[in-house]
């Protein structure tokens, strides 16, 4: 484990972000600058000497809850979904890797062509040995999203907090795109998460991270140096906690 330097606490974190961050301004799949834009926050943080762990979902290719809403069964659209995110995370290592940062792709379904199996011990070597490593499949099965797996995976490998990128920079009372005056929290709890349903994660994620005292910290992924600045302590961000 690296020790604490003067610009952060954190020795290991988990990064969520979702599918359609990786699009861009386009509509659909993956815009390659932003995949290497996020790489390089990626890069600045790692730089720190933290331990990285991602997850990124599948919605800017497909999303199973809306496959299933279109007629399909559901839990062929999740496992589509699921098939979704190696895309996404073979971009990712792909994007770091030109960046001479040493990533590994685990997946929670196995395709031993293109990724890792999920072996708690080996991905925890991993970390130890400062290669970034991209969880994906989500938990390997349906009725799961990318959120709870991402929880589910930072309580495994011991991550100290959940940072999730998101296109605003913290948890609103209200859709802030939508009302002017919404309010943004610098911290909230879980319970206030869950009672006031505020879209942070989904509520088995939230339960999750509450029953195991994981901080879940929201900003903004579209800040240039948002990453490293709120690892630091800076910028605009919410803390989620008991």
């Amino acid at each position: 484990m690296p020790q604490d330097t003067p610009d952060t606490s954190f020795k290991r974190v988990m990064l969520k972000i979702s599918g359609e961050a990786l699009m861009g301004d386009q509509g659909y799949g993956l815009h390659p600058p932003t995949v290497q834009r996020i790489a390089e926050e990626v890069k600045s943080v790692h730089d720190l000497g933290v331990e990285i762990c991602m997850v990124i979902g599948g919605g800017n290719i497909f999303r199973g809850l809306q496959g299933s809403a279109q007629g399909m069964e559901r839990t062929t659209a999740d496992y589509m979904g699921m098939l979704a995110t190696v895309m996404n995370a073979l971009a990712m290592q792909s994007a770091l890797e030109e960046l001479s940062i040493h990533t590994r792709v685990i997946s929670a379904i196995t395709m031993n062509e293109v990724a890792e199996p999920y072996i708690r011990r080996r991905a925890v070597r991993h970390l130890e040995k400062k290669r970034v490593c991209i969880f994906a499949a989500g938990t390997g099965n349906p009725y799961f999203t990318t959120d709870t797996a991402a929880t589910l995976r930072a309580n495994e490998m011991s991550c100290e907090a959940i940072f999730k990128g998101t296109k605003v920079d913290g948890v609103y009372d209200k859709d802030p795109a939508k009302h002017a005056d919404a309010k943004r929290y610098d911290t909230v709890s879980y319970d206030d998460v869950l009672a006031k349903r505020l879209g942070v994660m989904d509520a088995s994620a939230i339960a999750l991270a509450r029953d195991n005292n994981l901080p879940i910290i929201v900003f903004s992924l579209d800040e240039p140096g948002g990453f490293r600045g709120i690892l630091a302590g800076k910028g605009t961000y919410t803390r989620v906690q008991g």
